[in-house]
């Protein structure tokens, strides 16, 4: 296992007593359709965390890959008056986790975490786990507990 799907492992074990089942795929799970073909679920079942600036703040949205965030209702969700992806180097510096990797809970740094209402309607949904090759299935509201996620329409 790459050492940083095996940190996410250790991390959500030593913080959460969970043991998550990271699954890896050498050809990449980089987008959500990617992400789906390897694991052989449908896209809606992909569950991106993307990051992103809120007037200055960083946020993560973790949304189903068959949606696309609209900035305006996130905006909206969080009060904000500009919102727009975060830079990498800030997400890295911030989560600990580089895009395409970014898992929705064990971030270095606390954050708010929004959570798409769309999720919640599949019983298993897969979630980057450290790597843009490492995934790892899990029940969406567990997946919202543990991120101590708010659940939103943020979908366009």
């Amino acid at each position: 296992m790459h050492p940083r799907a095996a940190e996410f492992a250790d991390r959500a074990s030593d913080r959460y007593g969970v043991d998550v089942a990271v699954e890896e795929f050498p050809d990449g799970t980089k987008t959500a359709a990617d992400a789906a073909a390897a694991v052989g679920c449908e896209v809606a079942q992909i569950a991106s965390s993307l990051a992103f600036d809120a007037d200055g703040d960083l946020v993560v949205v973790v949304t189903s890959g068959a949606n696309r965030v609209s900035e305006g209702r996130l905006a909206d969700h969080l009060g904000a008056t500009e919102v727009g992806m975060a830079d990498p180097a800030r997400i890295a510096e911030t989560l600990g986790w580089s895009i395409g990797g970014v898992p929705p809970f064990c971030h270095d740094t606390d954050v708010p975490v929004l959570f798409d209402e769309t999720l919640l309607d599949h019983e298993t949904v897969w979630a980057a786990a450290g790597t843009p090759e490492a995934v790892f299935p899990m029940a969406p509201d567990e997946i919202r507990r543990l991120a101590d996620a708010r659940v939103v329409d943020v979908a366009e």
